[in-house]
């Protein structure tokens, strides 16, 4: 069986703990299963900012960069509340997603029946739910320029964050969306915020596009995302 080869960013807070027991899982994989796991490790966010001042390595980027996978436990804590910005620990989360090209993030929410009832929502808002959440991850406020704070005089000051994204970012996102739909309920919500932000107008222009151009076989649909929010926690299952 082929060698896989796993990088293993135990970062911050719980991630080392978590981390650990990842480890067993592999470990166990291997011997029971003949999977052919071979792991290496790194340091990523205050981990790595306590040992040479960055959010991560040159070294630890080129290791996840020729890695089969890479595994990543937590960044961040109080303790890093006052670094600077730049290498904050979140930086180093952030540098992994942009160079590794990682723009879709998959969140699933899924309420098994042994914890139907322990839900802060009610039993037959939640029980039964299988719902995915896509979220891109490489454009948009996250790594929009400017991005600064500026002083003005007279003890102002003034932050700029910057919400960009070309045609390109959110047709791979809606792709990938729709691709998933396929394989489980055949539908789509496509969440922005069109009504108050540019970048929300081409949003949902774009995913309108590329469902007619490629998946129209998938039931899409367009909620705000304010009011998306509220809908997730009023009737989960909708989606």
């Amino acid at each position: 069986m082929a060698v896989r080869n796993l990088v293993l960013f135990p970062g911050d807070g719980i991630g080392p703990e978590a981390m650990a027991e990842v480890e067993k899982i592999i470990a166990w994989m291997n011997e029971a299963r003949g999977a052919g796991f071979e792991t290496d490790s790194g340091l990523v966010g205050g981990s790595a900012y306590d040992a040479h001042g960055k959010a991560i390595s040159e070294e630890d980027m080129a290791k996840a960069m020729a890695a089969d996978a890479v595994l990543f436990g937590a960044v961040g804590g109080p303790k890093w509340d006052s670094v600077p910005y730049d290498v904050r620990p979140e930086a180093g989360l952030l540098r992994l997603r942009k160079d590794m090209e990682l723009f879709a993030n998959l969140r699933p929410a899924i309420c098994y029946p042994a914890l139907a009832a322990s839900s802060s929502l009610k039993r037959e808002v939640v029980e039964g739910l299988d719902i995915l959440i896509v979220r891109e991850l490489t454009g948009g406020v996250y790594f929009g320029e400017p991005k600064e704070i500026i002083e003005l005089g007279n003890g102002q000051k003034r932050a700029i964050d910057t919400q960009v994204y070309d045609t390109y970012e959110i047709e791979r996102i809606s792709g990938v969306a729709f691709e998933l739909a396929r394989t489980r309920a055949n539908k789509v919500c496509s969440m922005e915020k069109r009504n108050v932000m540019k970048s929300g107008v081409l949003w949902n222009e774009v995913v309108t596009a590329t469902h007619k151009a490629k998946y129209p076989d998938v039931e899409l649909s367009h909620m705000l995302a304010d009011a998306g929010g509220m809908q997730l926690v009023r009737w989960p299952k909708q989606f």
